[in-house]
């Protein structure tokens, strides 16, 4: 991946100026060096004491990447999906906008293409977004075919509404739960399959390797039970890392887990600095931080942004007011806040009735309705929240990792299609589209990886190990108030320096340290990854994306490349 090939229309602008000759097929990544030597594994076992199963190949994640492929792949397969909480516990049942398609004859996939590329500000992957916009609807039809209920019109037809940095309506929508019913409904299908067995509350605590290539994953149980799960094949589908932040809409799981235990297996991460805000989550005072996501499909409706005095901002900072792409909209309410000196701007969408407002966005109307907010009426107070990570492991096209045997698909994975910011509605369909390449190429490979044989796996590990005495919830508030303030919306070398600091300071401290729980090892990968978020920023030295540098704040076209550890 260190070249990139032009499939899709060429010399699309970046944000930040002219491409002038450099393009996206000359794009060259930049390798940094591995800032830490963590130990290998977490935890000190010998596969040959611990119970163990073998499997045809392993999904860790219980999201519509990991359910999709594990639906796509064929059914003499033998499939574990793995999932931290209860299946239904992760961002795609919260994903509320849509799934981008052009399926509208005023519109194509070379201009969601273009709308990708532009919201990428110059970093998208030519082939990986041309796939994805050319496999999308073959993906939706077969969404449809396992009865994935959306929003129709009249005539039948599935019904497209448009969001921000979108030039065409192409977001299809089941109200503004569209995540909740596509996951449903999936898995649904998943648990009626013979060959798929589903563990719930069940961590991946460490990808196994043996020789160079992964053999399969260690797991804890809620109980604490180590086991070992064999296959030729793990699939990661483990979602992003937004719990690094005080302010995120992601559930409770996503700590990172995924691209730390690649980073610990040495597959190669990407883009890490590109951390994606969202412009509008539900603000009150009562609550510890801004995790109801208002979404963009409200300003693809017709909302406006205002500040506490009424006033419209968005005209002031963007052609495209409040649907430019959401890195300009977060730092436009981030630079009013500030301005002001307040703690939430105002989303007005009350030019529209109560009745069409209950219908379209059920979710959100009932959520604010019980903080005596009526939507209708009354201004929806908001402010950024951590959304999304672009950045995560490194894959091709056909999400395969620099480990042998090792895929990754979804957030967990970065394979070039957002850029320095994802487009809105465009990762549920990346979830479903590179899923299913997935599973095409291990369907094709199947015969051969079933073959009988030794389906022992031995691999042994330990390492001193002492007593840390650190309590891992207060250790997490810590790392993420650090990362909140200074690897955030807005980002200097001085803020950067400074996370890094507190960042290996709890790294030092845990080196070593036992971990008798889930919650340990989770802030094991936090601490990790947060390191190597502050440090991906503080390489790039340009403002791109979501990545944004007051002491930077220009894009320079010497930095179109990608950063990989």
């Amino acid at each position: 991946m260190g070249c990139r090939r032009s499939c899709g229309p060429a010399q699309i602008p970046s944000r930040g100026g002219p491409r002038k000759d450099v393009t996206l097929g000359a794009m060259n990544a930049a390798h940094l060096d591995r800032p830490f030597a963590p130990e290998r594994y977490l935890l000190d076992f010998d596969t040959k004491k611990l119970p163990g199963e073998a499997y045809d190949a392993v999904i860790i994640g219980s999201g519509i990447a990991g359910v999709y492929t594990a639906l796509s792949m064929s059914r003499s397969a033998r499939i574990l999906i793995v999932t931290k909480e209860a299946i239904d516990m992760n961002n795609s049942v919260l994903a509320q906008g849509g799934i981008a398609v052009s399926l509208d004859q005023e519109d194509s996939p070379d201009l969601h293409f273009r709308d990708t590329a532009y919201a990428g500000a110059g970093l998208c992957d030519d082939n990986a977004v041309h796939t994805l916009v050319t496999e999308a609807a073959d993906n939706i039809a077969q969404l449809c075919l396992y009865g994935v209920n959306f929003d129709r019109g009249t005539d039948r037809q599935l019904s497209l509404t448009r969001e921000a940095a979108h030039s065409r309506n192409r977001i299809i929508h089941t109200g503004d739960a569209t995540g909740k019913e596509v996951c449903d409904t999936l898995v649904s299908v998943v648990r009626g399959l013979d060959n798929v067995t589903i563990r719930e509350k069940t961590f991946a605590v460490d990808l196994l390797t043996k020789e160079g290539v992964c053999r399969g994953i260690l797991v804890m149980d809620e109980s604490g039970n180590l086991q070992v799960c064999s296959a030729p094949i793990v699939i990661c589908a483990s979602g992003g890392y937004g719990r690094l932040y005080e302010n995120t809409t992601n559930p409770e799981v996503a700590t990172g887990d995924g691209a730390a235990m690649a980073y610990r297996a040495g597959a190669h991460l990407m883009d890490l600095e590109f951390v994606q805000f969202h412009p509008t989550a539900l603000f009150y005072r009562e609550a510890d931080n801004c995790n109801f996501l208002i979404s963009e499909a409200v300003r693809g409706e017709g909302a406006i942004l205002r500040d506490l005095s009424g006033k419209r901002f968005m005209p002031e900072y963007h052609e495209l007011a409040e649907l430019a792409p959401r890195d300009i909209v977060s730092r436009a309410i981030f630079a009013e806040m500030q301005k002001t000196g307040a703690d939430h701007m105002l989303l007005d969408i009350t030019a529209k009735s109560r009745e069409y407002l209950e219908q379209r966005f059920p979710t959100i109307f009932a959520k604010c309705m019980t903080l005596g907010i009526d939507i209708s009426k009354d201004f929806i107070p908001i402010a950024p929240s951590q959304h999304y990570s672009m950045g995560g492991i490194r894959t091709d096209d056909w999400g395969r990792t620099s480990l042998p045997g090792f895929y990754a698909v979804g957030e967990a994975a970065c394979n070039g299609i957002h850029g320095a910011n994802r487009l809105a509605s465009n990762s549920l369909l990346e979830g479903l589209v590179f899923g299913r390449r997935i599973a095409r190429i291990l369907n094709e490979q199947l015969a051969e990886l079933m073959e009988p044989g030794d389906d022992r796996l031995e691999v042994s590990y330990a390492a001193p190990r002492r007593e840390s005495g650190l309590d891992p919830v207060k250790e997490m508030r810590i790392l993420q108030h650090a990362m909140t303030k200074d690897v955030g919306i807005i980002r200097t070398a001085e803020s950067l320096q400074s996370a890094i600091g507190v960042v290996d300071a709890m790294y030092d401290a845990q080196k070593g340290m036992h971990c008798p729980t889930i919650c340990h090892m989770e802030l094991r990968n936090m601490t990790l990854l947060s390191g190597l978020v502050a440090r991906f920023a503080q390489n790039r030295t340009e403002s791109r994306g979501a990545h944004y540098r007051s002491d930077h704040p220009k894009a320079d076209d010497n930095w179109i490349r990608n950063l990989v550890v």
